[in-house]
């Protein structure tokens, strides 16, 4: 197992409760690409480069102000790595949303070149 990966997967979901999406992109590459778990295409929708992921990572904190990841496992083979999480957090409207689910990552010269993302979600 790359450690270095393992470690940046770690912080990469500890800035994501930090709501800190500064510290988010700088773990990913210039050109890196967000795949969503639902959008208007198969893939959920793709957001490229860092300053449009910063964008969505901002919105999903503005609309759920208590936005919360629980780690999972996270698995690194080579240049990719899997990380199982369950997302929580509660909207404006007081909807509460728990989800299941996982990203899979690329990994390009230390950082985050691709985040996939996948999920199995409780609306209540």
């Amino acid at each position: 197992m790359d450690k270095n990966y393992y470690q940046l997967l770690i912080d990469f979901g500890q800035a994501f409760n930090n709501h800190d999406a500064d510290a988010l992109v700088a773990m990913m590459a210039e050109d890196a690409c967000f795949y969503t778990a639902a959008g208007e295409t198969a893939y959920g929708n793709k957001i490229s480069g860092r300053d449009a992921i910063k964008s969505a990572f901002a919105s999903v904190w503005e609309t759920m102000p208590d936005a919360h990841w629980e780690a999972g496992d996270i698995f690194i083979y080579k240049n990719r790595g899997l990380a199982e999480w369950v997302f929580s957090g509660t909207g404006k409207d007081g909807n509460r949303i728990e989800a299941q689910g996982c990203d899979i990552f690329t990994f390009k010269e230390g950082k985050i070149s691709v985040k996939n993302a996948f999920r199995k979600q409780v609306s209540t």
